[in-house]
């Protein structure tokens, strides 16, 4: 990609809030919105205000899950702050966007929700601007990268939680026995190791994860190692040259030879992860969440960045992570600020670590992080984070993009598969960028 193409994509990307997917000094924020909640109306009880916060929960299988924390969380708040009870509501991880999508429709939006999706209600005026719910120390306080990924409209609406940055891991017992010292730095010493390890008999030298699950992490990881991306100043931008060589070289160079496993149209994360925890693949783009089930597994393993298309540097990370939004309708503006500064200020909710391997999206508390030697495995990625680039998440029309990229990306790989046609034809699922108003 040229120089100037990058420059007008990274523009793009920060003025629509497309750029780079936590942890909590708590600073009451002035009274700025509808009903304070005084005369024991509009959730409230006795004077007493209550917050509705909907929440993800999630299992315990690769990663565990941050659910348990939320009830130490809001223990500690409302200790600081007897006059604010906040009632956790919890939903399956799978099922909170059509939980929360759908309380919204009846009117019944949650002061705070978490999800995966805010675009929708920011174009529809539905949520409160972050610049509403903190003050301006705390708000510049989270990494911009991730802050500027929950903008519409160049104002942010969606607050980062649960960050996360894959980095490839790789197997160093199957790469010592294949011969390999290092991990690949370009792609052509990516296909080299993944020749060698197939060599000895590893079934996926590399697990190209472009099943249904996360297909568009994966895509998006090694498009913006090719140069490319999926938007650029005028919107979506799937048929680049760029996007097209990169898939061209999927196909032939690594699928086509049988580098990537039987079948990686059908490969899920899930699927990736647990071939590469019972040795069966060599490499893959993973996240900090299968740091801990490698160590539980006993496999020798390690990860570095992703290699550029030509090597010597690191490809842009991808940025993942959950939202957290505030809904207007509730008239708790006031209230939702308190929690959510309390629950991004320092020492407050530790949203990173331990079993969960989420990385913190506050400077402060990537500093702390950074300075814990017990979190020493988490410290590579939480460098990586402020250069990370994100999925569209800013559009209304990502969602209806990304499903699309998830039933089709697969056949653009495959054996007599066209690159160029899948991507031209992913332009069109939504040609048109959206135009959101700001609040």
């Amino acid at each position: 990609m040229s120089e100037a193409r990058a420059v007008r994509r990274r523009h793009f990307l920060r003025t629509t809030g497309l750029a780079g997917a936590g942890a909590g000094t708590l600073a009451a924020l002035s009274g700025c919105g509808s009903g304070d909640g005084s005369d024991g109306t509009d959730g409230t009880d006795g004077g007493k205000v209550t917050l509705d916060l909907l929440v993800a929960s999630y299992d315990k299988s690769v990663g565990a899950s941050i659910g348990d924390q939320w009830d130490d969380v809001v223990r500690a708040f409302e200790k600081k702050h007897p006059d604010i009870h906040v009632e956790v509501e919890r939903v399956p991880f799978l099922k909170i966007d059509a939980v929360l999508a759908r309380r919204v429709k009846d009117g019944r939006a949650p002061d705070i929700a978490q999800g995966h999706l805010f675009a929708p209600y920011a174009e529809d005026r539905l949520l409160h601007p972050a610049e509403r719910l903190f003050d301006v120390p705390t708000q510049a306080n989270f990494v911009r990268s991730f802050a500027d990924a929950g903008r519409v409209d160049s104002v942010q609406y969606g607050i980062p939680i649960l960050a996360s940055t894959p980095r490839l891991f790789y197997n160093t017992g199957l790469f010592e026995r294949a011969g390999l010292a290092v991990p690949p730095r370009s792609w052509a010493e990516l296909r080299s190791a993944a020749q060698a390890l197939k060599a000895i008999g590893v079934p996926t030298p590399y697990a190209l994860q472009f099943g249904p699950e996360a297909a568009e992490d994966e895509l998006l990881a090694w498009l913006l190692s090719g140069g490319g991306g999926y938007a650029d100043l005028g919107g979506y931008d799937f048929g680049s040259a760029e996007n097209k060589a990169t898939l061209t070289w999927l196909r032939d160079e690594l699928v086509g030879p049988g580098l990537a496993g039987a079948a990686p149209g059908r490969l899920t994360r899930t699927q990736a992860y647990a071939q590469f925890l019972r040795g069966r693949a060599g490499m893959l783009i993973a996240h900090p969440v299968l740091l801990g089930a490698a160590d539980k597994a006993r496999l020798p393993y390690a990860h570095a960045p992703f290699p550029l298309k030509e090597g010597n540097e690191a490809a842009p990370p991808v940025g993942l992570n959950d939202w957290m939004m505030a809904f207007r309708s509730g008239g708790h503006v006031e209230e939702a600020g308190k929690f959510l500064t309390f629950l991004f200020g320092t020492g407050s909710a530790k949203t990173y670590g331990g079993a969960q391997a989420t990385l913190p999206v506050t400077v402060t508390a990537s500093d702390k992080l950074r300075a814990d030697r017990s979190q020493r495995k988490l410290w590579k990625f939480v460098d990586q984070m402020p250069d990370a680039e994100f999925h569209p998440v800013g559009l209304r029309s990502w969602p209806k993009v990304r499903s699309a990229v998830r039933e089709r990306i697969g056949a653009a790989v495959a054996p007599g598969g066209s690159p160029a046609q899948v991507l031209e034809a992913l332009d069109q699922v939504s040609p048109y960028l959206s135009s959101p108003s700001g609040d």
